[in-house]
């Protein structure tokens, strides 16, 4: 795997490979030193042009994992924030001698243009491009299902009929489109629920089944239940008429939480707008992947970055 810039583009296999590859990395975590020489001496940098805590932190903690050198950088305090054009940028990492790096821009495509520009011979994941994609958030999405739906060795298992709602501001998620192509190519039945003003264009193209009620979506038993956080700083226009009524129509209230299966997963990609999008009792309750999903993260891209760079380690021996 040379680079990860979208979740459409990857195939079931690769899918299966990563998350199998994170179920060893997962036991790796647990360890009292948790830390494989795998990548030492190489260098992993993360570039994030928009803020983060997560992604950013989980990558960088994966890599000090597998005993990668972690270079940061942020638009804020350094020379992007003077005007460096990514072009710069790329060829000033290149001189650094990066293997790896990890980026996160507000322009849907920048992962790509740095991964097909020939400015820097490293490997390119992205973090999230604009409302584009975000293809490791997806892969720890999926790899948390199949923990919780698969128990026991899930190893090379898929999600093959297994039931998934996305609720909520669809249009600017790439977390939701990065989902959904994931979602389908492992074999999952995907379906939306969201106000109409908060879904793109092109939309019933999209291999979806989509409501415009959530409690209708919630009859059809779906096995997990992802809720996205409304993203207001995106936003330029009014998209719903308030917060209050947003919540009461499409939020995962206590009511909504006591009508679902026992066994029914609810997700959260965070950070979440408690109250708005998700109640606090279905944010902390025992069906909850929230606090999964977090960790699953790290696991996901320990198997990324090495499925990546060992790859590229073994090619130059």
């Amino acid at each position: 795997m040379r680079h990860l810039l979208s979740a459409k583009d990857l195939s079931r296999e690769t899918a299966i490979e990563i998350m199998d590859t994170a179920e060893g990395m997962s036991e790796v975590a647990g360890r009292s030193v948790p830390r494989l020489p795998a990548l030492r001496g190489k260098t992993v940098v993360s570039l994030f042009y928009e803020d983060s805590t997560r992604t950013r932190t989980s990558f960088e903690l994966a890599a000090k994992m597998l005993s990668a050198d972690v270079l940061t950088f942020s638009a804020k305090g350094s020379s992007v924030s003077k005007g460096e054009s990514l072009k710069d940028t790329a060829q000033t990492l290149a001189a650094m001698g990066a293997d790896a790096v990890v980026v996160r821009h507000a322009a849907s495509g920048a992962p790509k243009l740095l991964a097909d520009s020939g400015w820097i011979d490293a490997g390119v994941v992205n973090a999230g491009d604009g409302t584009h994609e975000h293809p490791t958030q997806a892969l720890l999405d999926a790899f948390s299902i199949r923990r919780r739906i698969r128990s026991g060795d899930s190893t090379g298992t898929a999600l093959d009929g297994v039931k998934v709602l996305i609720v909520g501001d669809i249009l600017h998620s790439r977390v939701a489109r990065s989902n959904i192509w994931l979602l389908n190519t492992l074999g999952a039945q995907v379906s939306l629920a969201a106000p109409a003003t908060l879904l793109p264009r092109g939309i019933e193209h999209w291999p979806v089944k989509i409501h415009f009620d959530l409690d209708r979506a919630l009859e059809e038993k779906p096995d997990a239940v992802m809720m996205l956080r409304i993203q207001s700083e995106r936003m330029h226009a009014a998209y719903f008429p308030n917060p209050r009524e947003y919540s009461r129509f499409w939020g995962l209230n206590d009511e909504r939480l006591h009508g679902l299966s026992d066994d029914t997963l609810i997700m959260h990609p965070g950070p979440m707008n408690r109250g708005l999008e998700i109640s606090a009792a279905a944010a902390d309750s025992s069906r909850s992947t929230v606090r999964e999903q977090v960790a699953n993260g790290v696991s996901i891209r320990m198997a990324v970055l090495y499925l990546m760079l060992s790859g590229a380690r073994r090619e130059s021996q």
